[in-house]
């Protein structure tokens, strides 16, 4: 029990610290692609820095396979923060987090289609639900459709983000024996070189305190937050570890209105809980005897990782 409250608290604070992402993202004044090239530049040396320290590197468990995997894991994350963070410029960070949380339905939906998941008819209904939720909190017309604009391809690259994200977890969920730190230490490694025909260094010159928005999204948002959300899952059983994920869009919200003065509109607020609900349905919805029996520390170096998002989280 002590250890549950732990990890209740961690992943918590985690969520709490995803939540604020936007904020660090928007205030940097980069571009997407300048800010996750320096996300994952620092966030390597953090979650580097841990890896080392625990003395992980050692008997690392990758076999060609999985570190293959993990690499193309790592290219549908890194793009996928590009366009999550594309679409806080197009739309909000209040509508872009909570279209982005489509991500689980995403990876029932590849599933099934990849991987000749079970696909029930309940979950199809929640998928449905979550996206009469997802066209409520966008808050797309008939004229957005017609006129084009920003805000229609920010509600796209969100949507885009979180099938980046579903792709990435599926392909995690193939690898086993490796600790997640070290699968999400491969994953943003492999950014450094995916992006650095796009950052450009011109720009970042002379940028005074905005490097420490840069600095704080790899150290904090991707070694802080990943260190505490890993050592969360390995004792939390995975319906707590849902419910709590919706820390995550809830405080982008207040941050989002806190800082910026956005918030969401009347009508949009209506497809924030018909998303909530189906996510969790969908999230928590296995045979019995399929049923995972809550992970212990003991089991974390087996368990296959979770990525950023966080997904669901995570961003």
């Amino acid at each position: 029990m002590i250890s549950e409250h732990k990890g209740t608290a961690q992943l918590t604070t985690a969520m709490m610290l995803s939540g604020t992402l936007g904020v660090f993202v928007v205030e940097s004044g980069a571009s997407p692609f300048d800010v996750v090239f320096f996300r994952v530049l620092f966030g390597a040396l953090a979650l580097g820095g841990y890896v080392v320290a625990r003395g992980w590197l050692r008997d690392h468990g990758f076999t060609p396979r999985t570190l293959g995997l993990a690499v193309l894991g790592g290219v549908f994350i890194v793009f996928n923060w590009v366009l999550l963070f594309q679409s806080y410029e197009n739309t909000s960070i209040s509508v872009a987090t909570v279209v982005y949380h489509t991500q689980p339905f995403y990876v029932v939906l590849l599933g099934a289609l990849l991987f000749r998941e079970r696909l029930t008819a309940a979950r199809v209904g929640w998928i449905a639900v979550a996206f009469a939720g997802l066209i409520l909190v966008s808050g797309v017309t008939p004229a957005d459709f017609t006129g084009g604009g920003a805000y229609l391809t920010g509600i796209g690259q969100a949507l885009l983000a979180a099938l980046l994200y579903g792709l990435s977890t599926l392909v995690t969920k193939r690898i086993t024996g490796v600790r997640p730190h070290l699968i999400a230490l491969v994953q943003v490694l492999v950014g450094i070189p995916l992006l650095l025909p796009f950052a450009d260094f011109g720009a970042m010159a002379g940028t005074g305190w905005d490097w420490g928005w840069l600095i704080g999204l790899g150290l904090i948002h991707t070694g802080v937050m990943y260190v505490l959300m890993y050592a969360a899952y390995a004792q939390l059983p995975t319906a707590k570890i849902a419910v709590l994920a919706f820390v995550y869009p809830a405080v982008a919200m207040l941050t989002d209105w806190a800082v910026y003065g956005h918030h969401i509109g009347l009508v949009q607020a209506l497809g924030v809980p018909l998303i909530v609900t189906a996510s969790l349905k969908v999230t928590l919805a296995r045979p019995r005897a399929a049923a995972p029996a809550p992970r212990t520390a003991a089991h974390e170096p087996e368990a296959a990782s979770r990525t950023a998002t966080p997904a669901a989280c995570e961003a």
